[in-house]
């Protein structure tokens, strides 16, 4: 099974074997931490669902379309490795994944 981690805000790192095949938004959700608010369920339209992606992962996900892009761009918290959770791929590809749980807006 994959393995994710997730860093939650206060700084601790998490580790779960999540089954692949959903959003890493539903993985992160899926393994308990509701930090990760997600509002919209995966709706592309609220941004509170935002992660920084560990570099070592962050090309092996296709570019943000402009929906996600322009999201991103009005968060305080956005960095070079930011993206909205529920649009990226959970799967064994991906499997050792970092994601940090970025700060509220």
């Amino acid at each position: 099974m994959p393995k994710l981690i997730v860093v939650t805000r206060d700084g601790t790192e998490h580790e779960a074997e999540i089954a692949g095949g959903q959003s890493v938004m539903e993985a992160i959700r899926h393994a308990g931490f509701d930090e990760l608010q997600a509002v919209c369920g995966g709706g592309l339209s609220c941004a509170t669902c935002h992660v920084h992606v560990d570099e070592a992962y962050f090309g092996r996900f296709d570019a943000p379309n402009q929906d996600e892009a322009d999201l991103l761009e009005w968060s305080e918290n956005s960095t070079a490795c930011s993206r909205l959770s529920c649009q990226l791929p959970f799967s064994d590809a991906v499997s050792g994944l970092k994601v940090t749980i970025a700060s509220e807006d």
